[in-house]
């Protein structure tokens, strides 16, 4: 008989204070092992397991690729590192970046689900938009558990009211309850999977080989979905479109993922860094020309300097309605930004 021996957390923004609460109440015996994404910086030298480490009771440590997993320890993915689970091994791997994050959730519980299946516990904690829910479907399509922060107790809410819009049988517990949860769901004992049990789904394998870089896979043309009118805020690729449960995401051919949040929230940047760009080019021929005019002017071609301070005018006033809507476009997302983590 076995028992629930792999916790797979995920976090996001507001992630170090939970992950801190949480950790510091797992007991030393906990009969598992503990992988956690937190999204992070890219830079080198994180500190991140010596800050766990002062409040857990668990080893903390950043695992080197080919980590073999060991029940008793807390293993945090490294920066611009995706950890992802092969077999009895930690793959600690730079793969394409999935919602523009690495390390990101979705591909350590994808491969969790796909090598461990039922005896895999899925956490989504504290974030913003939706990374980690694709990944908490896999988990409970394999006969896995989901646990959810619930909403009104998270810093940032956006993540876990997603997975719950996703997996909306996952239980919803406040932080001081998820490790007693855990506690429970690592002592129960749960049935040996069968052969039946054992087949699964073969897109989230696939998906786990693109996500550790496997060229056979990226260059396998029976890759999951079809090809969107979308490219790849990334690399600039065509963007295939995958469907779920109604949930939609993206990959493009090198293995770049997106859901449909993360690429919404790329397009909306996109557009602004264009619009910006436009402003600062009108600023600037506004300044040529009236430039212009200074020098036409002071070499007496009077008709001259007035044409160019016509178009200096138009130009002004042309960079003055792009500005006012460019605050308006920001103020807009801010209150939807509020509306979301509210």
């Amino acid at each position: 008989m076995a028992n629930r021996d792999l916790v797979v957390i995920g976090a996001s923004a507001g992630g170090i204070e939970a992950l801190q609460q949480l950790l510091g109440t797992l007991p030393a015996d906990l009969d598992a092992a503990v992988l956690i994404v937190l999204h992070t910086s890219n830079h080198a030298g994180s500190l991140l397991p010596q800050i766990m480490q002062h409040a857990s009771k668990l080893p903390v440590i950043h695992p080197e690729d080919r980590t073999r997993i060991e029940k008793g320890m807390i293993y945090i993915a490294p920066p611009d590192r995706h950890m992802i689970v092969e077999g009895s091994l930690l793959r600690v791997i730079q793969g394409p970046r999935e919602n523009l994050h690495r390390p990101a959730i979705d591909p350590l519980f994808r491969s969790a689900a796909s090598s461990f299946g039922r005896r895999v516990i899925g956490v989504v904690l504290t974030g913003s938009l939706d990374d980690g829910t694709a990944g908490l479907m896999v988990i409970r399509a394999r006969g896995g558990e989901a646990i959810v922060q619930d909403p009104e107790s998270a810093m940032f809410s956006s993540m876990p009211r997603c997975a719950l819009e996703q997996v909306p049988d996952a239980q919803v517990l406040s932080l001081p309850e998820i490790p007693v949860e855990l506690l429970r769901l690592t002592r129960e004992i749960i049935p040996e999977e069968t052969a039946a049990d054992r087949v699964q789904d073969i897109q989230p394998i696939q998906e786990t080989k693109i996500a550790e870089f496997d060229m056979s896979e990226i260059e396998n043309d029976g890759r999951p979905g079809h090809p969107s009118a979308f490219a790849c805020p990334d690399c600039g690729g065509v963007l295939w479109e995958i469907e779920n449960s109604g949930f939609l995401r993206f990959r493009c051919r090198v293995g770049h993922a997106f859901t449909a949040r993360h690429l919404g929230a790329e397009q909306r940047h996109a557009v602004e860094t264009a619009l910006w760009s436009a402003l600062r080019a009108l600023e600037e021929s506004a300044s040529l020309y009236r430039r212009m005019a200074d020098r036409a002017t002071g070499d007496n071609h009077d008709e001259t300097a007035e044409q160019f301070e016509e178009r200096a005018s138009d130009i002004t006033e042309n960079a003055r309605v792009l500005r006012d809507f460019l605050i308006r476009v920001n103020e807009a997302n801010e209150e939807r930004f509020a509306m979301e983590e509210s």
